[in-house]
């Protein structure tokens, strides 16, 4: 905590430019000696171990001190670690001079120089005159920066350490430990609570959380927060809430699911589909190509969409809704015992430190103030640029337009590509269909609709994934535009955004099938084209819920199979062996090391480096909303969701352990705006599934047809009510099929719709049950939302913010305060009547004598 708050923004000033060579390494924990101090030291938030010892349990504090993150006095344990980067330089810069440069070192000197006196002892520094080529003045201004930067550390109370060999190029770190004095104010200030009693943890981080043999164990919470800080424990918390609650969800799912295929050969609408004696002659599928055919073709296509379109279906989806409002009531709940037990729950907001770049361009823009107060010819000296020194002056609106402007019309484009790339495959849909119709082959023709969705699916998860990573950057770059002030500022900022563009790249295709395929494709005698030659696709015989179930289910478990899990575990890997490769490469004689093995802080430096864990809630967020969203289509989705994150935790607790250089511990209270987004998805979900049952799949107008129209009160003759009858001889010139398989006498042929028969007065326009049917589907709408938003807010308002161990112990907590603070003014009080009575002109010499004396 205390290197975060004192050297962040420092260091990170210096490296506003992509070549500037110090930059904060990693963050290990502070081990204080246990012989000194009678107390536990375990609040300083990390057991101080790099994520390569924990895995390779390292930590024996009996061994040689070499072996331990130890300065070379084997005593001071180092606490963090900085590293910089020598640059290769020629020794000639095309002039004859040479320039000497003095180099301080330690007991240990570049092959090929020697000592200049040697009497001194091996520990006493000696200065080695070296011959370079003439200095760079970028060079020299940088270590100018270290030395002031370094000098401040000291000025902290920090002690530091440099290697103690010298190097023509390559990385050099420097070890810093604070001193307990230093801990010790620094804790004081942050109001840190000491544990009374030593206690001992056994290091169970590699061996019990981070392995897949362990998925049925409860995380150890409470050592990942000392270990990573509270920020990281926070999502791991909340991962593991997440996936427990899966699990009702998951067995819902399956009952439901299993409902359908128990209840699929007794479904009368399947059977009079898959009936062929009802010969329902249907109209081509495409112009010309494609011949007149059977509903009863369909039959496996019925069978199979009722397996999710069902009456329990309804049940499911409310549940979900409810589900959704109750996660997030005992999310809310272990967060707040998760506060009270890190004791985060009196813990304030600190006055955040500017961002490097912001300090950057505000130092711009005063400079560009004072341009004409200075000689060009003068010789401006780079400070570090304090906040301090800013004064009342920030950034203002203006100087945030352009970034704005781009922002905005960026983040249209971006939507304008995701829309193209749905639009694209829809074109490859329709005109694969096309030619697949033309085809010969008998087989080919049966199996149109199955290969072109598949197919269509692959695609648009291809698209999905390579959009994705590049909104990803985008988002940054965009964010970087508009200069926000502060850290936290520019992390909401970022997540805003980036959960815009994902979450439009993934749920588009789903969007489409859902809500608009289908509805805009004419009908028999006045089709919609598109490019005047393609008929807009219209839905499956059994619905458009049966494709959306294949979309939803395609694009989700490959999401999880490709991006969560394989990009996680083979794009670190790939970048490590880049890593390697390129420091094979660098000349090995122009690199002088301190022989021996390689330090613990070389090879944490080899491991990848911390991202932040946006991308983790991300992949998160984005798979809440497939099991929430469209959860109506995809009974299935919950269980595929548990079985995911079973691996998803182990694989998270794998990488942060042994994978990715330890990030610095980070104090916080909840998630951050992720809450926000999660509840923003409850809600929104309640409104797609009410759409999604309403309009997607046949629920409603099966009923309007048992309630209404049915003779005999049962489902009976429904396939044939929702049928509309064509007249082939009112076909457009150009569209009549080309060839028929069905005969030459075909009057009429059947397309699904409500709108009334030729012979009719009004021939082809909606009929009284297609206005029947929208009413109740409104109707429903509004019935269902407002039915499960009571319901939410009724769980909500039964499940208290607060557990009740907790609010009686802060109760208690509160009433011993307050009996101290009554204990103490009535001790001052006695206090106050002892010394009047010793005042008093009764009272004894030797009683004044003593009350003066007090």
């Amino acid at each position: 905590i205390l290197i975060a708050r004192l050297t962040e923004k420092d260091a990170e000033c210096m490296n506003y430019k992509k070549n500037d060579e110090i930059r904060l390494h990693y963050k290990l924990s502070v081990h204080l000696k246990q012989e000194k101090f009678e107390h536990d030291t375990s609040w300083v938030h990390c057991i101080l171990l790099s994520p390569v010892q924990v895995a390779n349990n390292m930590m024996d504090m009996d061994q040689d001190s070499r072996k331990r993150l130890c300065f070379a006095d084997g005593r001071r344990k180092v606490d963090y670690v900085l590293v910089y980067h020598y640059r290769k330089r020629s020794s000639v810069r095309g002039s004859p001079s040479q320039h000497r440069l003095s180099i301080i070192s330690n007991g240990s000197y570049p092959l090929g120089v020697e000592e200049k006196d040697q009497e001194g002892g091996k520990d006493e520094p000696a200065e080695v005159v070296v011959d370079v080529g003439p200095p760079d003045p970028a060079d020299g201004e940088k270590i100018m920066i270290r030395e002031e930067f370094e000098g401040n550390l000291k000025d902290a109370g920090l002690e530091i350490e440099h290697d103690k060999e010298n190097k023509a190029h390559g990385h050099a770190f420097i070890r810093l430990h604070a001193p307990w004095q230093v801990l010790s104010r620094e804790a004081e200030f942050l109001k840190i609570k000491v544990p009374t009693k030593k206690v001992r943890h056994s290091r169970l981080l590699h061996d019990e959380w981070a392995r897949y043999g362990a998925f049925y164990k409860y995380q150890p919470v409470d050592l990942i927060r000392k270990y990573f800080g509270e920020k990281i424990g926070l999502y791991f918390a909340w991962l593991g809430v997440y996936t427990q609650l899966l699990i009702p969800a998951s067995v819902v799912g399956i009952i439901v699911f299993f409902y359908g295929w128990a209840t699929v050969e007794t479904n009368i609408p399947s059977q009079e589909m898959c009936d062929e004696d009802q010969n329902f002659t249907m109209c081509p599928l495409c112009d010309r190509a494609c011949d007149y055919w059977h509903l009863s073709t369909a039959c496996g296509t019925a069978r199979a969409s009722h397996l999710f379109d069902n009456p329990a279906t309804v049940f499911f989806a409310i549940f979900m809704s409810l589900w959704a409002a109750m996660f997030l009531e005992h999310w809310k709940r272990r967060q707040i015992s998760l506060n009270y037990s890190w004791d985060l729950t009196g813990m304030e907001e600190e006055e955040e430190h500017p961002r490097p770049k912001y300090e950057t361009i505000l130092l711009q823009k005063r400079q560009r103030k004072k341009k004409n107060k200075k000689n060009k010819n003068e010789v401006v000296t780079l400070n570090v640029f304090l906040p301090s020194q800013t004064g009342h002056e920030k950034l203002t609106w203006r100087d945030r337009l352009p970034g704005y402007l781009i922002n905005i019309s960026s983040i249209l484009f971006m939507f304008g590509v995701t829309c193209s790339a749905v639009f694209s495959v829809i074109i490859y849909r329709i005109t694969i269909s096309a030619l697949m119709a033309m085809s010969p082959d008998p087989e080919v023709k049966s199996n149109v609709r199955v290969t072109v969705t598949a197919t269509a699916v692959i695609i648009n998860l291809v698209v999905i994934l390579i959009l994705d990573e590049i909104y990803g950057m985008v988002a940054a770059w965009l964010t970087e535009l508009e200069i926000p002030k502060t850290e936290t500022n520019f992390e909401e900022r970022l997540i805003l955004k980036a959960f815009l563009l994902k979450f439009m790249n993934a749920y588009a295709p789903i969007f489409y099938v859902a809500f608009f395929k289908g509805r805009f494709a004419g009908r028999p005698g006045d089709y919609v084209y598109v490019f005047n030659d393609y008929r807009m696709e219209e839905c499956a015989p059994g619905g458009c819920l049966i494709e959306l179930c294949i979309q939803l289910s395609i694009i989700m478990l490959g999401k999880q199979l490709i991006q969560n899990n394989i990009f996680e575990i083979g794009i670190p890997k790939l970048k490590k062996l880049c890593r390697t490769l390129k420091d094979k490469e660098r000349a090995p004689k122009e690199i002088v090391e301190q022989p021996g093995r390689r330090q613990q802080w070389h090879l944490d430096y080899d491991l990848e480096p911390f991202d932040g864990l946006t991308p983790e809630y991300m992949e998160m967020i984005i798979q809440f909303g497939f099991v929430s969203l469209f959860v109506a289509s995809f009974p299935l989705a919950p269980l595929f969701a548990l079985l995911n994150n079973v691996i998803e935790i182990r694989l998270d607790a794998k990488k942060f352990v042994t994978e990715l250089r330890r990030p610095d511990a980070i104090r916080a209270k909840d998630i951050g705006i992720w809450y926000n987004i999660l509840s923003g998805l409850g809600k929104f979900s309640v409104i797609i599934n009410a759409f999604v049952i309403s309009f997607t799949s046949d629920f409603i107008p099966r009923l309007v047809y048992q309630y209404m129209y049915s003779e005999t009160g049962t489902m009976h003759g429904f396939i044939n009510h929702t049928l509309s009858y064509f007249n082939v001889s009112n076909f457009k010139p150009g569209t009549v099929p080309s060839i028929t398989s069905l005969g030459k006498d075909i009057t009429f042929c059947r397309y699904k719709d409500y709108r009334e028969p030729p012979w009719s007065t009004e021939p082809y326009q909606f009929s009284k049950q297609y206005w029947s049917v929208l009413a109740a589907r409104l109707g429903f709408v509004i019935l269902f939302q407002n039915l499960v938003i009571t319901m939410s807010m009724l769980v909500a308002w039964v499940i208290p913010d607060v557990p009740k161990n907790i609010s009686e112990q802060l109760k208690k907590e509160k009433t011993l305060l307050v009996d101290v603070f009554l204990n103490e003014e009535k001790e001052k009080l006695q206090l106050i009547q002892s010394f009047r009575g010793f005042d008093s002109p009764g009272a004894s010499p030797h009683a004044r004598q003593v009350c003066f004396s007090l």
